[in-house]
């Protein structure tokens, strides 16, 4: 095996050994996700793009080049010829042999160079998603707390109500009734002032009738004595 193809192999196996690990359960995406923001991988992410495009050009170039030897030693004018010397027919299948092997070797490493690029992505999505889902559990649960001390408040803030009100109805009624007693109280002072009235105006048509029965008196007592006084000068 020349040094490309050795270099390849390796490659290969790195590949196999890479997906495999990035394949176990008990590794969480949110463990790779950390792994991924290692500072050296955000040195390196620059240059991501630029080796995984390289790589992809050269391991397509390689894949080409296999399947040219493939095709080149599969035809039948190198076997026609191989047949007449056995030693040739061996090198043409060892040569052949070594081109199916290099294109499966190359076709291999695209194919898991793709999909392990491809995994890298998934598994930075699902970590990114988990997180999300994690912060949108977290909003909720805030919100659905935020919702339920609401709910309290206001429930709170009913029963105070509902309390004021009560108290409001109770001193209403109890202002009602002062006021009934005072409406009462004033009534029946309204009906001693008429009272006091009435025997007001009596007493003073009273006095008024003694008054002019004092005058009438008076008025006689008057006249009598005038009358005694005529008598008395007559019998002189």
């Amino acid at each position: 095996m020349t040094l490309q193809w050795t270099v390849v192999a390796f490659f290969l196996y790195a590949e196999i050994g890479l997906n495999l690990i990035l394949c176990i359960p008990f590794i969480s995406a949110k463990r790779w996700r950390l792994v991924f923001n290692w500072r050296i991988w955000k040195l390196l992410s620059p240059y991501w793009n630029k080796c995984f495009f390289t790589m992809i050009l050269v391991l397509i170039v390689l894949l080409l080049d296999a399947v040219r030897e493939v095709d080149k030693y599969s035809r039948p004018e190198p076997l026609q010829d191989a047949k007449a010397n056995p030693s040739v027919y061996d090198h043409v299948h060892m040569k052949l042999f070594r081109a199916q092997r290099n294109l499966y070797i190359s076709g291999f490493s695209l194919f898991l160079w793709l999909i392990m690029r491809r995994i890298f992505s998934l598994l930075n999505q699902i970590a990114v998603t988990l997180e999300d889902n994690t912060s949108l559990q977290t909003q909720m649960d805030s919100a659905v707390r935020a919702a339920q001390k609401f709910q309290e408040d206001n429930q709170l803030l009913e029963r105070a109500l509902l309390d004021e009100e009560k108290a409001m109805t109770i001193s209403n009624q109890q202002l009602k009734t002062e006021v009934e007693k005072l409406k009462k109280q004033v009534k029946a002072a309204d009906e001693a002032v008429r009272k006091s009235n009435a025997e007001v105006e009596a007493m003073k048509k009273q006095a008024k009738g003694l008054a002019q029965e004092y005058d009438r008196l008076l008025t006689e007592h008057h006249q009598l004595q005038n009358l005694h006084s005529d008598a008395d000068k007559k019998d002189q």
